[in-house]
């Protein structure tokens, strides 16, 4: 059985990050199709991930923050808002939001994009499989990181 899984991304996004995502799924995943949804901004993002979550097992909201403070209370809006979409579907909406002011430079914004992006599409995948609940747990407390380095646990 294949799975489906949408991604919605942003043309306010520095970095294409549903190209990433495209790229990362068809690479890792076997058995999946994908169905794409680009968006003007974040808060469009709520509506997409509900249109593609009609046909799709799980989808991705991928977003890229501007740097002030408008642009964070926005994020905040979205991130409501796909809250709500989950709690209306019933389905998962994976978030990946890269804050522009995450980095010092363009070249470390890309970098965190691209990991960020990757290991949360790792997660799509995860979660996306029927024994998902035992892959996550074994993940649990493992201090894992998406757009940086993996901190580790203390235990």
């Amino acid at each position: 059985m294949s799975i489906l899984i949408g991604i919605a991304d942003t043309t306010f996004s520095k970095v294409n990050m549903g190209e990433i995502a495209e790229r990362t799924l068809r690479e890792e995943g076997e058995g999946i199709k994908i169905r794409r949804i680009t968006v003007p901004g974040i808060k469009d993002l709520p509506r997409a991930c509900i249109t593609l979550l009609k046909e799709c097992d799980i989808a991705m909201a991928l977003g890229m923050p501007g740097g002030e403070e408008i642009d964070k209370q926005c994020a905040h809006e979205a991130s409501q808002g796909i809250i709500t979409t989950q709690l209306t579907t019933g389905k998962p909406v994976i978030e990946v939001f890269v804050h522009e002011d995450e980095a010092e430079s363009p070249k470390e914004l890309v970098r965190i994009t691209r990991d960020r992006t990757k290991k949360h599409c790792i997660n799509t995948l995860m979660m996306s499989r029927k024994s998902y609940a035992r892959t996550m747990i074994r993940r649990a407390g493992t201090g894992r990181r998406q757009g940086r380095k993996d901190v580790g646990s203390i235990e």
